[in-house]
């Protein structure tokens, strides 16, 4: 028979720690094709470039947050089916964050400078929103999801109208947030009060702000 290991608290940091490196300097790998593979990349202007570079930074770090936000909730969810929801759904952001990336390399950009930064204090919120428990846990992933769905809109929007590519992996990114936030909200999810919703809009601001730029 073989011994099924027990992994100790020092392995879980480890496991936490490797996440984090690979997300935010690593390249991990997408597991669905890219959605942008067989749209046409029409050449954009400089400006046109930088624009549509700075909006697929934003939805990168925007990536970065979420795998945090996931992680962090994961590792403090009460219910085995929540923590599965938090892992399902972090996978398919691993997704996002690939997609994002290569959009970046093709408009000869890269991700925020500040990602760990970014990383850390998302993994903070995670923890927290976590051990309010599960119903706190999958309401924060209902709000959450919900305002990414309209940052996304107003991206799809601003793009420039000749990139494609950009507005492919937009709307994609767009129906699995929207999926993620249907599925929580069925799991159980509570309703954030106030002024929670309001400060996590604020702290939204202040990044896209920042990693439009850098």
């Amino acid at each position: 028979m073989t011994a099924t290991r027990t992994h100790s608290t020092f392995d879980l940091l480890l496991a936490e720690a490797q996440h984090a490196l690979e997300t935010t300097v690593g390249n991990p790998p997408a597991r669905r094709p890219y959605p942008a593979a067989a749209t046409p990349d029409i050449a954009l202007d400089e400006n046109e470039r930088r624009h549509a570079a700075g909006l697929m930074r934003i939805n990168h770090v925007g990536e970065v947050c979420a795998q945090a936000l996931y992680s962090g909730q994961a590792a403090v969810a009460r219910d085995m089916q929540t923590r599965a929801h938090l892992h399902e759904a972090a996978q398919e952001e691993t997704d996002h964050l690939a997609w994002c990336a290569q959009r970046l390399r093709e408009l000869d950009s890269r991700p925020s400078l500040f990602n760990p930064l970014w990383y850390g204090g998302s993994y903070a919120i995670g923890l927290l929103a976590g051990l309010r428990g599960d119903g706190w846990n999958l309401g924060f992933v209902v709000e959450t999801e919900r305002q990414v769905e309209a940052h996304l809109d107003e991206h799809l929007d601003i793009l420039p109208p000749a990139d494609l590519r950009s507005r492919d992996v937009l709307r994609v990114m767009k129906a699995d947030e929207a999926r993620h936030a249907d599925h929580a909200e069925h799991a159980g999810a509570r309703r954030l009060p106030q002024p929670i919703p309001g400060v996590m809009k604020l702290a939204s601001r202040f990044m896209k702000t920042v990693a439009y730029r850098l």
